[in-house]
């Protein structure tokens, strides 16, 4: 093999050894709320708007409006390395946000399929 081959090839197989996977799961209320709790320092974020939120949330939910023109750097607070779960009202902004931490190389995402509306009607608990 020549020297440029081997370079290449060196190059290719580096690449291929560094590329992690970037994952968002939707969960179910009960799946979710399983998942939340045997996660070691999850990070919890509540997507919807501050009204929303202060109608009630998931205990220890972080408000993050995604609507709101903060939402780029409070997630850039986020660690990367550690699960993120993200829900809203009804599932919808909270896979936005998905999306956007994927782009972003958060490598754990969860969803609440569903949303708090989903969650309260499992009869899980909401802070107000």
């Amino acid at each position: 093999m020549n020297k440029l081959n081997f370079a290449g090839f060196t190059i290719t197989i580096c690449l291929a050894l560094s590329c992690k996977s970037f994952v968002i799961t939707t969960l179910e209320a009960d799946r979710f709320d399983q998942t939340l709790k045997q996660t070691p320092n999850p990070q919890l974020i509540d997507v919807r708007t501050p009204q929303e939120y202060s109608e009630g949330y998931l205990p220890g939910a972080v408000l993050m409006d995604i609507r709101a023109a903060s939402f780029d750097s409070l997630m850039r607070t986020l660690d990367k390395t550690r699960p993120v779960f993200v829900y809203c009202r009804s599932g919808r902004r909270s896979l936005d946000a998905a999306n956007i931490l994927e782009k972003n190389k958060f490598e754990v995402v969860y969803n609440l399929d569903g949303g708090i509306i989903a969650w309260k009607n499992r009869g899980k608990v909401i802070v107000k």
